[in-house]
């Protein structure tokens, strides 16, 4: 339980971690950082999902299969 409590992160530490990104990389550039994060997860989303589809249609065709006796 210590040891959870200790990982927590606080107001304090957020306040610091958003001051370290804007004096690393400055007020200009943090958008542009934002908008490549959520572009990689619109992708990431888009990929996951087309993968579950790829799924869905080799579950059918896998079934049409044995229902065929192909199989």
């Amino acid at each position: 339980m210590e040891a959870f409590i200790t990982l927590a992160i606080g107001v304090w530490q957020i306040v610091v971690i958003v001051l370290l990104v804007l004096l690393l990389f400055g007020g200009r550039k943090i958008p542009e950082l934002m908008r490549g994060v959520g572009q990689g997860m619109k992708e990431f989303k888009k990929a996951t999902a087309d993968d579950d589809d790829d799924d869905i249609v080799d579950d059918t065709v896998e079934k049409k299969k044995i229902k065929d006796g192909k199989e």
